[in-house]
């Protein structure tokens, strides 16, 4: 710059002034460093809305510019506002419990963000004694997360995932509240016992057995309830129900042998894994849900009402049965049930100790009159660091509950004179309940007024549990973790049952002329103890370049404690007190007791497992266990237990690393062996019970030894593939699958059981049950934007069950009812499905409306399979801003079911005395009434059907000031309508019809109807 500078204005022209040359050179240096510093601070604003992976907004999130000191927070609905310097590229977003991401600007004005859990599971998955990221699996291995489980206010923890996972079937027993469940991986392959998966809570193995008393007779110091008369037994509870569903965080379900293996003698039928939820550092949480319902009974069986009955008498010419009324039986023993749950997690911490307790309460009724279950829930679980250097921690949990039941007179096995459902189905309905007093009408005979059996008759179960783990572990270096595990499950169980002397039972009825003052009590007990210890020492670290090693070895005891007594009486008369409280008051003679304590199982194992993980291609996985257990034979103490899997990433090849369209593509294959042991225990010892007679005490054989007795052998083989498309838009899995079972574990009766000396002996049956087919899971999101969404996701199994090799046949799925005695439907027999149903041909009516069989009925045929071939579950998702509506259907085709209750409980010879079954009235030949009552294919239905087992629609309130967030309103439904063909209640049905210890399949008998629910509840974080 010289003196000449000009600086022109207006055409006027300015040239070597004094004092204004100064004052050019303050206003061009003040130009320059302005200009300079707009340059250097040209800025623009980026704008957003973080989330989480719910979709619901966060407040407080730390938004600032990749290395500079410009920060701020989101507002009350999620939203940020931040100036960004032209040189600032990314955004980091932070906050407590949750993982800090970094997101490219890349010139956006608009930038959103979605925030994982710092505990976020879903990117490692646990697969026993330890978890390892997704892309390292090679099994078979579903998870799900509380975003995928089925919705309400579910009682147990396996109804969480009916429908969710493919080769995975649940079916509730029963509709009564805290009912037993039947959770089937794979096919079915129990020739005793429940076929049951092994359930793992925060790394404690659970056994199948609930402390709730039975009310059925057993082999060894059983409690029988049931006071004769041919009431049955009724069903089992859920040993599952002290689990509060809403404390899990997710669910892993093991399904091959590859994964299971290292669950060893355990896991022959699959193995489900259950998480609970944890504490997140960061300021005290409190997450709150609320929710309350009403149920009304699902479905009606077909029988005629009042006038309808007087017109089937004149039909036939009967002039007896027509006692005027116009009553519905079955109307009077339902009702329209209510239910409400509640329940508070108070989470926090700070990165060296996170905490979570959480409390329950649940009331849910029975839509059968005087049934219901009562459930309180407590947890803890803690998670502590010591030392500076953090290496030395230890995780604490602990369950407890209890539970009170209310349960129905409906049982598995009833007889002529039924139980509560047959009795009310088969009510005359002309006849009135009530005598014109208002008092009960109680028959002279045996048949029984279903409102009397409801009055008079009373079953209260309480059960109170506790789980408590207590896992040290110190970090030797960050790849080499020692880790115990220490836990205790014990749980209690006391029931009382107790039915009234005016009701017209045999043996409970009071007789004055035989001087029999009538009634009926029981009072038994149960204790369930589990002890668990467990040590592992964990590696995984590079130990070749790209080669990794994730590897665990460890030592396991367990021990297990079952032990119960019964006392039962029958004498009271018509005292005004519970007969439960008043055992003493009754003839000493009729007063009986017994105790049993169950040789204690032992349990010791050894078991290891390695993946390697080669430059994240190729996988590969070896697991191995030994156990040896005092179950088994003194020959067979120890059983081993090898699998191998192997996987191939073949998305992480070099030649496919410019397909962005495909995410994953992996191939998996494995082999291995699991194990069995669920048979009573002391199942291979000399075994006897103690008695009482007029000769004092007695000594009488139950069990005879076997040295030779072992495990149960499964052998598996998978072959799969998991993949994903178009940035995980479409995403599923393919799996083959098949399982052979070997060394069936079966109680052999001597053929003449009267014999002197006589006892069960159990042994390993020779032949084997396969099971094979492919599974299929695809999840698709077809439309995702920031206002509008919809994914649907579905799941189908192909399943094929055959026997082979098995000398002779195993009778199997008794019948009951009027005209059924010592009848069975299945058999276990070579060449056939499992429970193949086997009974007379039925080839309909003749001219004089009596039944017509091939051969004259003399021959028996294979006549239906109670085995699924298809299994099917379909989930689907709409969401529009703040509304979102979610779909879950499950279905199961290819299987028959047996109904015994058209055969027994509602026959054309009813009619006059009972009631019928409407569609009889409808037939082109007028049945018979003197047609006899017989077991044929008649009674066989195609079980076809497709449920939608819940909806939920979901109102994403949002946050409510600075206190309430995440605000949800929802209305929920359950079991809102099945399609089906069969005439039963609920084709979902597995009433249990074994006999002498051998289970059955697809036998419907008068259960607990199926109820329909509908809930309204709120949930929301403080």
């Amino acid at each position: 710059m010289t003196s000449n500078f000009l600086l022109r204005n207006s055409g006027v022209v300015f040239k070597n002034r004094p004092g204004l040359q100064t004052l050019q050179k303050a206003v061009l240096s003040l130009f320059i460093l302005l200009l300079s510093c707009v340059t250097a601070y040209a800025q623009s604003v980026v704008t957003g809305t973080v989330t989480d992976k719910d979709k619901e907004t966060l407040i407080g999130v730390t938004v600032s510019v990749e290395g500079k000191s410009i920060r701020t927070l989101t507002d009350a609905n999620g939203r940020y506002s931040i100036n960004v310097p032209a040189d600032g590229k990314r955004l980091s977003f932070s906050y407590v419990g949750m993982q800090t991401i970094t997101l490219d600007i890349d010139g956006k004005k608009v930038l959103n963000a979605s925030l994982s859990s710092a505990n976020e599971l879903s990117e490692v998955t646990v697969v026993g004694y330890g978890s390892v990221k997704k892309s390292d699996l090679t099994g078979a291995v579903a998870t799900l997360s509380s975003k995928d489980f089925n919705k309400g206010p579910l009682i147990a923890p396996d109804q969480l995932l009916q429908g969710k996972v493919a080769g995975v079937q649940m079916m509730n027993n029963s509709g009564q509240p805290g009912g037993a469940t039947t959770v089937r991986i794979r096919g079915n392959a129990a020739v005793t016992g429940t076929g049951q998966p092994l359930y793992v809570v925060d790394g404690v193995a659970l056994t199948s057995n609930s402390a709730r008393p039975s009310a059925s007779p057993s082999s060894v110091g059983g409690v029988r309830t049931d006071p004769g008369g041919g009431l049955g037994s009724a069903p089992g509870g859920n040993p599952l129900n002290f689990i509060n569903p809403s404390d899990i965080a997710t669910m892993e379900i093991l399904k091959d042998a590859s994964a299971t293996a290292i669950y060893g003698s355990r896991a022959a039928y699959g193995v489900v894994l259950i998480t609970t939820k944890r504490g997140a550092s960061g300021a005290m949480k409190l997450d709150v849900n609320a929710s309350t319902g009403v149920s009304n009974i699902m479905n009606q069986l077909e029988v005629l009402d009042g006038d309808q009955y007087r017109s089937a008498l004149n039909k036939y010419g009967l002039t007896a049965g027509d006692y005027g009324s116009n009553v519905d039986a079955m109307k009077a023993i339902t009702r329209t049930a209510y239910n409400q749950n509640y329940s508070i997690g108070l989470s926090g911490g700070n990165d060296a100790n996170t905490y979570r307790a959480s409390f329950g309460y649940q009331d849910q009724q029975g839509i059968i009159r005087k049934s219901d279950l009562k459930k309180y829930t407590a947890s803890f679980n803690g998670n502590f660091k010591f030392l500076d250097s953090k290496k030395l921690g230890m995780d604490v949990s602990m369950i407890s509950s209890q539970y009170n039941e209310n349960i129905a007179p409906i049982t598995n096995d009833a007889g002529f004179t039924g139980s509560l459902v047959s009795q009310a189905l088969s009510w005359n309905p002309t006849r009135p309940l009530r005598n014109p007093d208002g008092s009960l009408f109680i028959e002279n005979g045996r048949i029984i007024n279903p409102l009397a059996m409801s009055e008079g008759y009373s079953d209260k179960s309480k059960v109170s549990s506790i789980l408590g783990s207590i896992s040290p572990y110190y970090k030797i270096t960050p790849w080499l973790e020692y880790r115990m595990l220490v836990s205790l499950n014990y749980s209690t169980g006391v029931r009382r049952t107790s039915t009234r002397s005016f009701l017209n039972i045999d043996g409970v009825q009071a007789k004055p002329a035989e001087n029999f003052l009538g009634g009926y009590a029981s009072y038994s007990n149960s204790e369930l103890l589990t002890q668990q210890f467990t040590n592992t020492l964990t590696f995984n670290k590079e130990i070749a370049s790209r080669l990794n090693l994730n590897a665990v070895v460890g030592y396991e005891y367990t021990n297990y404690i079952n032990k119960g007594s019964n006392m039962n009486a029958s004498g009271f008369g018509d005292i005004p007190v519970d007969y439960t409280d008043a055992l003493q008051a009754t003839p000493p003679n009729n007063r009986r007791m017994s105790s049993f304590n169950d040789p204690t199982t032992e349990l010791q194992s050894y078991f290891a497992r390695a993946i390697f993980n080669y430059a994240g291609k190729y996988l590969l996985t070896a697991t191995i266990r030994a156990d040896g257990s005092t179950r088994f034979g003194s020959d067979n103490k120890y059983g081993y237990f090898p699998s191998f899997s192997a996987a191939w990433n073949i998305k992480n090849e070099d030649f496919l690393a410019d397909a962005t369209w495909l995410d994953q593509l992996k191939i998996r294959a494995g082999y291995g062996l699991t194990g069995n042991q669920e048979f009573p225990s002391g199942s291979s010892q000399k075994r006897f019970a103690f008695g009482y007679n007029s000769g004092g005490q007695t000594l009488t054989g139950v069990n005879n030894e076997n040295k030779k007795l072992k495990w149960q052998a499964d052998e598996q083989i998978n072959i799969g593939a998991d993949f994903g498309f178009f940035k995980s838009r479409l995403t599923g899995s393919v799996d083959f699958f098949k399982k052979t079972t070997t060394d069936l574990l079966f109680p052999q009766i001597p053929f003449y059981p009267s014999a002197a000396g006589a006892s069960v002996t159990w042994v390993n049956l020779p032949g084997k049950i396969i099971n094979k087919g492919v599974e299929l899971t695809l999840n698709g999101s077809i439309i995702d934007h920031t206002d509008l969404s919809w994914s649907l996701g579905g799941n189908v199994t192909f399943l094929d069950n055959t026997v082979k090799g098995i000398s002779g046949i195993i009778n199997t799925g008794t019948l009951n009812g009027q005209g059924m005695s010592d009848v069975t439907l299945e058999v276990i027999q070579s060449g056939l499905p499992l429970f193949g149903m086997v009974t007379r041909r039925f080839e309909g009516l003749d001219a004089g409306g009596f039944s017509k069989y091939t051969d004259d009925g003399y021959t028996l045929y294979y006549v239906g399979n109670p085995n699924p071939s298809v299994i099917l579950g379909l989930s689907t998702d709409f969401r529009y801003k703040k509304l979102s509506l979610g779909l879950n259907f499950n279905g199961s085709f290819g299987q028959d079911i047996y109904n015994n209750t058209a055969n027994s409980v509602l026959p054309i010879t009813n009619l006059g005395t009972r009631n019928i079954a409407a569609p009889l009235l409808n037939s082109a030949i007028q049945e018979s009434l003197a047609n006899p009552i017989s077991a044929s294919s008649r009674y066989i239905e195609k079980g076809n059907y497709l449920k939608l087992a819940n909806a939920t629609l979901n109102y994403n309130v949002g946050n409510l000031g600075k206190t309430i967030k995440g605000l949800n309103v929802f209305v929920n439904g359950q079991n809102l309508f099945v399609i089906t063909k069969f005439t039963g209640f609920d084709p979902e049905v597995n009433v249990d019809k074994s006999s002498n210890g051998v289970p059955s399949a697809g036998i419907e008998y008068v259960p607990y109807p199926t109820a329909r629910t509908f809930n309204f509840g709120v949930n929301f974080s403080l």
